[in-house]
């Protein structure tokens, strides 16, 4: 199976001046775990996780005064459409995070997760979030 069978091709973008709480808000409305951050100024497409935000409140930090721009991954791994699951699965592994954004050409297509790769494995692929 490719990336393309199992990444959620509807995506959360978000800017750099949003808060942490309103990007909780936004991924909790939606149940996704990541959202992509276009952020010109940083070098363009970058990802901020739930990881993040919790990382960020762990340290006490105020999630309404925090923006996201201080806690986005830009250095971040792309996939494309056409990689493996294995391939994807041996990159999140390899680099220690659990979301990969989908770059089709230059422009993001979807992201795909260890969730979405484990259920494409085990025949039960869940609706994409709205």
């Amino acid at each position: 199976m490719l990336v393309r069978d199992a990444m959620s091709t509807v995506v959360l973008t978000v800017g750099p001046a949003h808060t942490l709480r309103q990007a909780a808000a936004l991924m909790s409305a939606r149940r996704v775990g990541a959202a992509i951050v276009h952020d010109p100024d940083a070098g363009g497409i970058g990802i901020l996780t739930e990881r993040d935000i919790l990382n960020s409140v762990g340290l006490g930090q105020d999630p309404d005064r925090e923006h996201i721009h201080a806690h986005t991954t830009n250095d971040v791994v792309f996939a494309t459409p056409t990689w493996t699951l294995e391939e994807a699965a041996r990159a999140m592994a390899d680099g220690g995070f659990r979301h990969l954004i989908v770059l089709d050409g230059a422009e993001p297509a979807g992201i795909v997760s260890v969730r979405d790769i484990i259920r494409c494995w085990a025949g039960t692929r869940a609706p994409q979030p709205v």
